[in-house]
């Protein structure tokens, strides 16, 4: 997987900017990006926070500890249910071991991001049908 400083470089350059440009945006220098792009030093966290809002990846995905760029959680599953913190360490975890099947990277990073996010709508498929077959039923309210 790659580190942190390949990661900034990558966005940066998927976007057409310069370090200079780059540093603008996050309120530092050319020469910060480029030690930052060089694993010389790292952001802090506020920065590498910025970093991933900004262009809508996750700070797992910024770090390197994920191919998947944005979690993936279908709207319909956000509605009907609350996304709990166990969920997203269950989700978190399940993706972490389906990243070890492109460990090799033969695969196109735009096939690899359909791929995760099928294998995400699945997890959450399956979450949903756990949830409704032995989730807690709500009480009916008494009408008298």
């Amino acid at each position: 997987m790659s580190t942190l400083g390949e990661r900034i470089k990558q966005l940066r350059l998927e976007h057409g900017m310069t370090q200079e440009e780059f540093g603008k945006l996050f309120g530092v220098t050319k020469y910060s990006i480029s030690l930052y792009e060089s694993n010389k030093t790292s952001p802090s966290d506020e920065i590498k926070k910025k970093i991933a809002e900004y262009f809508n990846v996750s700070m797992d995905w910024l770090m390197g500890l994920t191919d998947v760029r944005k979690p993936f959680i279908p709207e319909n599953y956000k509605e009907k249910y609350k996304i709990t913190k166990r969920d997203m360490l269950q989700y978190e975890n399940f993706i972490q071991h389906v990243n070890a099947f492109f460990m090799d990277d033969k695969v196109a990073e735009e096939d690899k991001e359909k791929l995760f996010r099928d294998i995400s709508e699945l997890f959450w498929k399956a979450k949903e049908i756990n949830k409704e077959k032995y989730g807690r039923k709500k009480k009916k309210e008494k009408t008298d």
